[in-house]
């Protein structure tokens, strides 16, 4: 089996790791894994099967029958459960809904964590989140714990929403973040932690594109 070059990016909610994965993906023509959108595949596998969001024990039954990919077509990621292109199913009510239920119980963490090690090991990937270089990707290539500074990320946030016409409390912004970092660095299952061999890069003073430039130096 063809081992796949593997790029880890962690960090904090907000440090702009989406935007960096898939620029990096993107320029390096790698596969960028859009784990949200696996999680919600998964929820609509589960709506397929007639299970009720509540219905955590009949979740952890079937969740394992589960066959999710991520590919491109034509410059598109597209994502596929058993097969079929799912990407215009994946953004509705119903399955935002499931997939919050769904993705608090463990069962269904540990069959998309080996769903995303099985495409990591066939394809060059860019995988973002909270666990990746410690948990879903502990061998890859490269590590990067993306950071910033609790005031810069609450900066960034303030300014998209202004962006959409609203009015947001900078302050309020702020706190929430801080109180969402303890949650995650404090909580029972994969806490967000650096990797002991990840890089840490601190974009509080970086520009997008001086983020992306230093991670590519890294995987030269």
């Amino acid at each position: 089996m063809k081992k796949g070059y593997n790029v880890a990016i962690d960090g904090p909610a907000g440090a702009g790791k989406s935007t960096i994965a898939k620029r990096i993906a993107k320029e390096m023509n790698f596969i960028y894994v859009d784990t949200g959108a696996m999680y919600r595949a998964m929820a609509l596998y589960l709506i397929r099967q007639g299970i009720a969001p509540e219905d955590t024990d009949r979740i952890a039954e079937v969740c394992s029958g589960a066959d999710i990919s991520i590919e491109y077509r034509d410059g598109e990621q597209v994502v596929l459960l058993s097969g079929e292109n799912v990407n215009a199913f994946l953004r509705t009510e119903e399955v935002g809904n499931m997939a919050s239920w769904s993705s608090a119980v463990p069962a269904v963490r540990e069959k998309l964590v080996e769903l995303q090690q099985r495409l990591a090991a066939t394809a060059d990937v860019v995988m973002d989140g909270r666990d990746i270089g410690t948990v879903v990707l502990p061998d890859a290539d490269v590590k990067i714990y993306l950071t910033a500074s609790s005031a810069t990320r609450a900066r960034r946030r303030y300014l998209e929403l202004k962006e959409k016409g609203e009015e947001p409390d900078l302050q309020k912004i702020e706190q929430d973040i801080i109180d969402r970092d303890y949650r995650d660095m404090h909580r029972e299952h994969s806490p967000l932690r650096q990797a002991e061999d990840a890089v840490l890069l601190d974009s509080s003073d970086m520009t997008i594109q001086e983020v992306v430039e230093r991670i590519r130096e890294l995987c030269r």
